[in-house]
């Protein structure tokens, strides 16, 4: 069982979005589309510089308030970075990785925490409970997949998309088995986002 965890960089621009609009449904939308391959790389970079503006305002004045990596915490509750995998950081394989590539890109930008879960029954073998998923960092939702079936292709399974307007960055929470959360909801560094799961392509398979 694991969790990917990766910050996608993108150049902001000016914007303002009004009062009841909810841009992160929009993003959600448009963060389908890439990944699904029906839309083109430049028109989903131009929708981006568009809302990304829209969604630090829409993070802002709906009680969002940044934070430094200093008070960012570790992913999975109950654990630490000794449960990453690979060897010194070895998971992490940006080469050939571009986010416009949707679901078909190459690379592995990320880096898969594994709980202890030896029959894979998504339970923690000591606590016999499902470890939280916990946002790294102050945030906003802007994308969700909460539907995942065992016949589906879709690499990330039930994953998450957080936006930190502090570093201008998206962190990603893949494979998860549980989402808390939805397009727009504001959250803390520490907030329960997910249940730790094994939901995706490669991460359902028996190991």
């Amino acid at each position: 069982m694991k969790i990917n965890i990766i910050i996608i960089l993108f150049i902001l621009s000016n914007g303002i979005c009004s009062q009841w609009e909810n841009p992160c449904d929009e993003f959600n939308d448009l963060n389908t589309k890439v990944r699904d391959g029906l839309i083109s790389r430049a028109d989903a970079q131009n929708q981006i510089r568009e809302l990304l503006p829209k969604i630090k305002e829409y993070f802002s004045r709906n009680g969002g308030t940044e934070i430094t990596d200093k008070d960012w915490v570790f992913p999975l509750q109950g654990y630490t970075s000794a449960s990453i995998g690979g060897v010194n950081g070895s998971g992490y394989q940006p080469k050939g990785y571009d986010y416009f590539d949707g679901n078909k890109h190459g690379g592995h930008p990320a880096q898969d925490i594994f709980i202890i879960d030896k029959n894979q029954d998504n339970l923690d073998d000591y606590t016999k409970e499902p470890v939280n998923i916990l946002s790294v960092s102050n945030g906003v939702v802007i994308a969700c997949e909460s539907e995942w079936e065992i016949t589906s292709d879709l690499r990330g399974g039930k994953y998450i998309y957080i936006y930190d307007p502090a570093y201008d960055g998206i962190f990603y929470y893949a494979h998860n088995s549980e989402l808390f959360v939805k397009p727009g909801d504001v959250v803390k560094s520490g907030d329960m986002i997910a249940h730790c799961g094994r939901t995706g392509l490669n991460a359902y398979k028996k190991r």
